[in-house]
């Protein structure tokens, strides 16, 4: 995988994962308007819960990064992410993130193997993974649905060697 650019809350170029050496990022694809509940409102359910968690352990929290990254550009406009930020109100350093068009967001989903199928009504089908991302921008470890275990991932940060 290659470093991006992206554009986030604020409307500003982000570089992305645009990690420090030692530090790994936990990145997830998700959509503001998405509505199956086993979807983007638990991937992000999830990754609230390990801010908070992070948030109690300040020399975990100093190497992690959570990134958002909307899989749909037209409609997660900046504002939209800034919103959802204000909602979620993190507590650590957890970025917001949409590609500035539908080339660089097809890029991003190859390099990170995401599928997703959009819908003649609109609505984007996917499966819900997390990756764990390290400085290198290897993805070692990727979480499903069915492991969206905020222990198993704060043990995995803990083995990823700074």
């Amino acid at each position: 995988m290659s470093p991006r650019e992206l554009v986030d809350s604020s409307g500003a170029r982000a570089p992305f994962p645009a990690l420090a050496k030692g530090q790994v990022a936990v990145v997830a694809f998700v959509y503001k308007s998405c509505h199956d509940a086993e979807g983007c409102p638990a991937a992000l359910a999830f990754l609230q819960e390990l801010d908070r968690r992070l948030a109690a352990d300040p020399e975990r929290e100093a190497r992690v990064r959570l990134v958002s990254v909307s899989f749909d550009p037209a409609r997660d406009t900046p504002e939209r992410l800034a919103e959802l930020r204000a909602l979620l109100a993190p507590r650590g350093d957890w970025r917001f993130l949409v590609p500035a068009n539908r080339a660089d967001l097809g890029a991003l989903l190859r390099d990170f193997g995401q599928d997703v199928a959009v819908l003649e009504s609109g609505a984007q089908r996917h499966v819900v993974k997390i990756f764990l991302v390290d400085d290198q921008l290897r993805i070692r470890n990727i979480y499903s649905s069915g492991f969206l275990d905020a222990d198993l991932v704060m043990a995995d940060v803990a083995t990823v060697s700074p």
